[in-house]
């Protein structure tokens, strides 16, 4: 079963989870994929390619140690000693600090892998909105990119930046999707694109009357319209897949569906694993071809 730990307002819930009808100790490969973040960081065990445990929390203030927690986290309530694993792949902002990597593959490859994953083989666009960038990524049926586009210059339109806003009104960031829709009118957007701006800008709202729920709204409408002008720089091919933790903010990403006229694909698994999903199955291919240099 999946375990939470609660934290602060601008946190999403630490969780793990293992899937406790895989036998492990009959496994050919046992691979693992860590995603290191800005914000968040995940640690996916598999099993000959399928999904056996898996650990996602908030990144600290060091690397190594932010990718052993989050490793330490999915082995939990698992028999699985760490020595068993076969082969490690490192990924995300902070890959090269991940001690137990073999290799480090870019957050750009292992979306498109992990996305592949969660969502199937019919995947051709993948939106992943990270801590602190988006990307904008096309890839093949097999989960390989064919073309991607990045705006890593403001945290605004970022995981980041939503924390920024859910922190400052003391709302938890996983009501911050409903919240914005539980208003009258649909507000204006805030206008600025900076995080710093438009915390400003949104403070001098609160204190001319509007309410939260308002600035909510104002707040993921201007996020979706930042992610809106990306996208459309690549184009939308369906099918189309949302990666990262935005994921789960319906705020943003309803009003981004209305823009683009297409619904995103739907998965069962936690958004925010794709990078270690796909570190882990680049691990599984290499131990499969035998290059796995062990």
């Amino acid at each position: 079963m999946e375990k939470e730990k609660k934290g602060e307002f601008w946190q999403w819930a630490e969780t793990n989870w293992n899937n406790p009808d895989i036998r492990w100790e009959e496994a050919q490969f046992i691979t693992l994929g860590v995603d290191v973040g800005s914000v968040s960081s995940q640690a996916v065990i598999m099993v000959d390619g399928q999904m056996f445990a898996y650990g996602n929390m908030r990144t600290g203030s060091n690397s190594p140690n932010s990718a052993r927690n989050a490793l330490k986290f999915a082995l939990e309530k698992t028999t699985l000693s760490e020595h068993r694993i076969d082969y490690s792949i490192g990924t995300g902002y902070g890959r090269v600090n991940v001690p137990m990597a073999d290799r480090t593959v870019t957050e750009i490859a292992c979306h498109a892998r992990g996305a592949n994953f969660l969502y199937g083989p019919k995947v051709r666009t993948v939106l992943d909105v990270g801590g602190q960038d988006i990307k904008v990524i096309r890839c093949d049926e097999k989960g390989k990119v064919t073309n991607f586009l990045m705006n890593d210059k403001c945290a605004a339109g970022t995981g980041r930046g939503m924390e920024v806003f859910a922190d400052l009104l003391s709302v938890c960031i996983g009501e911050v999707g409903d919240r914005s829709y539980l208003v009258e009118n649909e507000p204006v957007a805030v206008s600025s694109t900076c995080v710093v701006y438009a915390k400003s800008e949104a403070t001098s709202l609160l204190r001319k009357g509007v309410s939260t729920n308002e600035v909510l709204a104002a707040y993921c409408s201007a996020m979706a319209d930042r992610i809106y002008c990306l996208l459309e720089r690549v184009g939308v091919e369906p099918e189309f897949a949302i990666t990262g933790g935005m994921a789960k903010n319906y705020g943003v990403i309803g009003r981004l569906t209305k823009k683009i006229g297409l619904e995103p694909l739907k998965t069962v698994w936690d958004t925010q694993l794709a990078g270690a999903v796909g570190a882990a199955l680049f691990g599984y291919a290499l131990c499969q071809k035998g290059k796995s240099g062990k």
